[in-house]
């Protein structure tokens, strides 16, 4: 399944007293403290519509990062806003929240736990709530036990389940710059923290039988697996974004489903035969031309 989006992915105007969005509705700001920080999707999402976010800044003052995830919550019915979206918007009840941190984002697939679905795998519920808590970093020094890749993407889109999601926009990248060639590729990988500047975080939910869907996260164009499972699809799901602590300021992703746009074919054919990003800028091509595949 490929779904076909004609929506341009906003934030709904209904957030936290700590956000700030910009005049087109695409970034949000958290302006103080380290909470009051929640956000939602403006529209609710198809299945296997992925709404997917960018860090754009860090407030490296505040312990714990970025939360995300999917509510069945209308934003218009709630009288306020939850503080936290762990566990205030939770504990409410029709809200799957999981907490990102610099590693262990990996759902383990473990044995089945019986009827209802649920299956072992810390961070995993079925029909849960409380996914993750993200404020306890590894003593380790940063090591992830997620299983990274260690070749290139290939392939054009990523698969999840019957999911077909174009690969090229989900991985994040650095600004242009004389090491921007290497930090590129360590993104690709998915080496790089996912809570570091220009990583993308998105969120979506894949049906799974009659009225039930599990929820996936994906990190830098690697899914991380089921992060929620049996989740009631009856009424309409919105995805959740928690500028939360470290994380500063997010912005949308818009992601091109069906054809690829002229300009995004042109961008991947220039990118293809560079030897990095920074060689753009001996090419003789209109400005404009430039910067979208420096900055895309």
């Amino acid at each position: 399944m490929e779904p076909f989006s004609d929506q341009f992915m906003k934030f709904h105007p209904i957030h936290g007293k700590n956000v700030q969005l910009d005049h087109s509705g695409t970034q949000a700001t958290r302006v103080e403290s380290f909470a009051n920080g929640v956000c939602f999707s403006k529209h609710s999402l198809r299945p296997g519509e992925i709404f997917l976010i960018e860090i754009e800044d860090k407030d490296m003052g505040w312990c714990g990062h970025l939360r995300v995830g999917l509510t069945a919550r209308d934003p218009m019915s709630l009288e306020v806003v939850p503080e936290y979206s762990i566990p205030d918007l939770t504990d409410q009840g029709d809200s799957w929240v999981f907490a990102i941190t610099r590693s262990h984002n990996k759902i383990i697939e473990e044995v089945d736990a019986g009827a209802g679905g649920q299956e072992a795998g810390e961070g995993a519920l079925a029909g849960g709530q409380r996914l993750g808590r993200g404020e306890v970093e590894d003593a380790d020094g940063g090591e992830s036990s997620n299983t990274k890749p260690k070749i290139f993407f290939t392939d054009s889109h990523l698969n999840i389940e019957n999911v077909r999601i174009p690969r090229d926009k989900l991985v994040g990248r650095s600004r242009p710059g004389r090491f921007s060639h290497i930090l590129d590729d360590l993104y690709k990988t998915n080496t790089l923290p996912p809570t570091a500047r220009r990583s993308r975080i998105g969120v979506l939910y894949v049906p799974k039988g009659r009225d039930l869907a599990d929820m996936h996260i994906v990190i830098n164009g690697e899914d991380m697996g089921a992060s929620a499972r049996g989740i009631p699809t009856i009424q309409p799901l919105y995805a959740v974004v928690d500028v939360f602590a470290a994380t500063k300021c997010v912005k949308i992703v818009q992601v091109e489903y069906g054809f690829s746009s002229l300009q995004t074919l042109c961008r991947m054919v220039i990118q293809k035969h560079i030897i990095h990003r920074m060689a753009i800028d001996w090419l003789e091509l209109p400005e404009a031309l430039k910067h979208y595949c420096k900055y895309e």
